[in-house]
């Protein structure tokens, strides 16, 4: 599978993430939430930046209840599920990471 953004092809595996994390940039992130009907506000980026972040400098992909707790600390503020799943309704852990230009994540749930 593959998405056009800006005139070049970027490959996808059969669950939508990227095949190369290398080609992601914002423009690509913005294409992949468009497919999944998302239109990304400032919450999004600070998800996706944090999964990024995790996954560059920690190399991790973290489960739901810690990136609760990541964004608890970005936001200054409890930040529950619900708050997540608002904002990536096929789960924040998967759909977030999709978004964020990660490889596809197999586990279930986060907690």
């Amino acid at each position: 599978m593959a998405l056009e953004v800006n005139g070049k092809s970027i490959e996808t595996d059969g669950n939508g993430n990227l095949t190369d994390p290398h080609s992601w940039n914002e423009d690509v992130a913005r294409a992949l939430a468009a497919e999944d009907g998302i239109e990304l506000a400032q919450e999004h980026w600070d998800v996706i930046n944090y999964l990024r972040t995790e996954y560059t400098e920690n190399n991790e992909q973290p489960m739901e209840r810690a990136i609760n707790k990541g964004m608890s600390k970005v936001w200054g503020r409890k930040v529950t599920s619900k708050d997540l799943y608002d904002l990536f309704p096929l789960a924040p852990s998967k759909q977030g990471n999709k978004i964020a230009g990660l490889p596809y994540v197999a586990r279930k749930g986060g907690y």
